[in-house]
């Protein structure tokens, strides 16, 4: 049960937007400038804060970003590890998976590179 103090201190959202971005790449294009324009949500607030956060990361990791957009035009999000499929993918150096799951593989890989992805999505 929420609080007293919670509930008179909440804001009315008024969307959550889910986008994919490359880390240390948010610009105010698209795909992120169409998202964040039609709240009218400050851009280069967004991409400043988004860059910050990702700086850790190699460039052009795709990073899940989950923003919740209030009525009152202000934001906050929260940035997602990128996937473990990815992290696969590149270890096996392919593109994309198999096009006959279960009959043809793709690519094989040794428990070292799974250990490191397990490591550093930890």
């Amino acid at each position: 049960m929420a609080s007293l103090k919670e509930i008179l201190t909440r804001r009315p959202v008024a969307a959550t937007i889910r986008l994919t971005v490359p880390a240390g790449g948010a610009r105010p294009a698209p795909p992120v400038g169409p998202a964040l324009g039609q709240y009218r949500l400050n851009l280069m607030a967004f991409c400043k804060d988004f860059n910050a956060r990702t700086q850790k990361y190699k460039p052009d990791t795709p990073m899940a970003v989950t923003i919740t957009a209030f009525k009152d035009n202000t934001f906050e999000f929260t940035v997602k590890s990128p996937s473990v499929t990815w992290y696969l993918k590149k270890a096996a150096g392919i593109e994309s998976g198999s096009s006959r799951p279960g009959h043809v593989v793709a690519s094989t890989l040794t428990l070292k590179h799974i250990y490191e992805i397990a490591k550093e999505d930890g």
